[in-house]
């Protein structure tokens, strides 16, 4: 798994690439304004480094994030030999636009995202925020803490999040740079898990009423849906429907799975919805994506 891979381009909400990422649970992150950077286990058991587009190492760094780990990198090299499968990404926090960082937290690498590699594709799990924190913290590295979650969020109850991005900010210094929405279980209609972010220079009012819930909930009736008809066994049933297939499994098949498990529920369970919640009103691209949901928390190691 030497070889490096490029970071996730993260889509501003509301564009295509993340239509319906609101639906579920929502972990809302600070967006920190750095360079972004990466660590992972070379097959020859040495630590490799990437900047946002290439690998870096001596010669050819990335705002010295190579010179800083060679003196203060134990803790990842650390967790690599222990986690060899897994990929670190973060922000190397050195100047850039934002310049109301506190003085003690600059050139310091700030985990936001850690990565299972199925293979050696393109292909990769993103570990869930509860999964890699006490990872993290076995080895004492930095990482972005979370502001909130929000379930079945609205765009007003996520920019109503940005002046709560003080993260490693200055007090009386305002807010980050704006921040980063992520639903674990969330897989755009391209089959990508992708993120979604807002900015907070593209607000004009950026001193919005902060609210004062740590957690937003609010239940659909789609959601509750596919929480109940879709089960393990009908996943199941359907996955050894594929894989019996003399092609077998592959992760092409994904795709081909989801549908195929809200075909039958839309066929075989639309009438008992229908009297359970009494002639509902539902958004069936809504349903979709709840039932998308539901397949991968039944069968995780598919994905």
């Amino acid at each position: 798994m030497s070889k490096f891979k490029k970071y996730q381009h993260i889509e501003r909400l509301g564009t295509p690439e993340v239509q319906n990422i609101e639906l579920g649970e929502c972990w809302v992150f600070p967006k920190l304004d750095g360079a972004n950077a990466s660590a992972w286990m070379g097959d020859d058991g040495e630590v490799c480094l990437g900047s946002r587009n290439r690998q870096i190492g001596i010669g050819l760094d990335n705002h010295g994030f190579n010179a800083w780990l060679q003196k203060n990198g134990s803790g990842i090299i650390m967790f690599l030999n222990k986690y060899p499968n897994l990929r670190l990404y973060g922000e190397w926090l050195v100047p850039h636009s934002l310049k109301t960082y506190r003085q003690d937290v600059w050139r310091n690498f700030y985990v936001f995202d850690v990565c299972f590699d199925l293979d050696d594709s393109e292909e990769s799990r993103y570990l869930t925020y509860d999964e890699y924190k006490p990872m993290l913290e076995e080895f004492g590295l930095s990482y972005v803490v979370p502001i909130t979650k929000i379930t079945n969020g609205s765009y007003q109850d996520f920019v109503d999040q940005l002046p709560k991005n003080n993260f490693l900010i200055e007090d009386g210094k305002g807010a980050g740079e704006g921040i980063v929405i992520k639903n674990y279980n969330f897989i755009n209609k391209y089959g990508r898990t992708t993120w979604a972010k807002i900015v907070t220079s593209e607000f004009k009012e950026v001193h919005i009423k902060t609210m004062g819930a740590s957690e937003t909930v609010k239940s659909l009736v789609e959601q509750d849906i596919a929480q109940k008809f879709v089960t393990e066994a009908l996943v199941d049933k359907e996955y050894s429907k594929i894989a019996a297939e003399p092609q077998g499994w592959s992760s092409k098949q994904i795709i081909r799975l989801l549908n195929t498990v809200f075909y039958s529920v839309v066929k075989e369970e639309a009438w008992n919805f229908i009297k359970e919640h009494r002639l509902p009103l539902i958004d069936f691209k809504r349903l979709q994506h709840f039932v998308f949901a539901q397949v991968r928390t039944a069968k995780p190691e598919l994905f």
